[in-house]
Parts: structure tokens; C-alpha cells; sequence
């Protein structure tokens, strides 16, 4: 009886460490949410009522992944695009410079290894980010209309970058992924 015993929990403490442990570090990336574009020289605008259900919507299609670290820029639009989301895993939204790509690549790859991070960023940089940690460039241009793009880069232990791009929400226009 005592093998039998010993021998379940062997194979119960292998099969859970085995799925605790991710053999890859997953960065999603997204362009903030629709922006209130109502006041023109607003530099820090608030969400539109668009982009208040796009990061709804976010929510959703994030809904089966465990983050463990958020990163938004500075500005209201970013943070409020990733507050949702960051309020359903519990985590702090972390702010991050949206210009200083090799830094905040060089920081997630070393500090969250084997993690699921989320980076929201704006239409000037994310694809700047998403070359940074060494995945192709899915788009020649990110447009001030796109915002359904969700961006998954997926960094095995040995720093082999692959990236997955697919759409949420309401689409903006016909799909131009590569």
C-alpha cells in the first residue's frame, strides 16, 4: 500500500510541476483602446466610449491567461486601456517609457522569464517594441485606426522569438497581417 501511495504522489508532483512551469516567457502587446478625440489639443486624452468596451474586450479575449505583469505608458489612455485587465489578475499597472524599447525588452526578458506579461502601447512604437525582442515586424505601419491588433510574442529559453497576431473586439478594418 505504502508503494502505491508513494508512487501517486510522484506522478501527481511531476504532472503539476509540469504545468506550473512555462517553458517560454508570452508578452502580449496592444495599441491603447479608442481615444476621446473630441478635444483636439488634449495631449493625455481619456478613453472614448469605444475604447472603454475594446478594453472590455480585451478582458475577454485575454479571459483564460494569467498575467503576471502589466506595463502601460504614462499617459491616461494606455493605463485606462490595461486597467481592467490588471484589475482582474490583482496586479499593479507598471509604467514604462514608450520610446526606450531596448530597456523595456531587456527588462521583461530578464526580470520575467517564463511569465505572461501585457505591454499596451501607441501606434509609434509598439511595432518598434515588438522587433526588440527579436520578432518580426507583422506590419509595415500601424495606423492611427488600428486598434484591434493584438500582438503575442513568445520567447523560448534560448531567445528564439516567435510571434502570433490576431485581432479582438470590433475590427477597424480587413485584417493586413502578414
Amino acid at each position: 500500500m505504502k508503494k502505491t501511495t508513494v508512487l501517486i504522489f510522484l506522478i501527481i508532483w511531476t504532472y503539476s510541476c509540469g504545468i506550473a512551469q512555462n517553458d517560454y516567457t508570452t508578452i502580449f502587446i496592444v495599441r491603447h483602446a479608442e481615444k476621446d478625440l473630441s478635444d483636439v489639443k488634449n495631449q493625455d486624452p481619456n478613453l472614448s466610449v469605444e475604447g472603454n468596451i475594446r478594453a472590455d474586450d480585451l478582458v475577454l479575449k485575454l479571459n483564460n491567461e494569467r498575467l503576471d505583469a502589466i506595463f502601460a505608458t504614462k499617459y491616461r489612455r494606455t493605463t485606462q486601456t490595461a486597467s481592467s485587465i490588471a484589475e482582474r489578475n490583482k496586479l499593479v499597472i507598471q509604467t514604462y517609457d514608450g520610446h526606450a524599447f531596448k530597456e523595456t525588452s531587456d527588462l521583461i526578458k530578464s526580470k520575467y522569464t517564463n511569465k505572461k506579461i501585457l505591454i499596451v502601447g501607441h501606434s509609434n512604437t509598439v511595432l518598434e517594441l515588438i522587433e526588440s525582442f527579436g520578432a518580426p515586424r507583422p506590419l509595415a505601419v500601424l495606423s492611427d485606426e488600428d486598434y484591434d491588433f493584438l500582438f503575442e510574442i513568445k520567447i523560448d529559453n534560448k531567445g528564439k522569438a516567435i510571434l502570433n497576431t490576431s485581432q479582438y473586439g470590433r475590427p477597424h478594418r480587413e485584417s493586413s497581417i502578414k
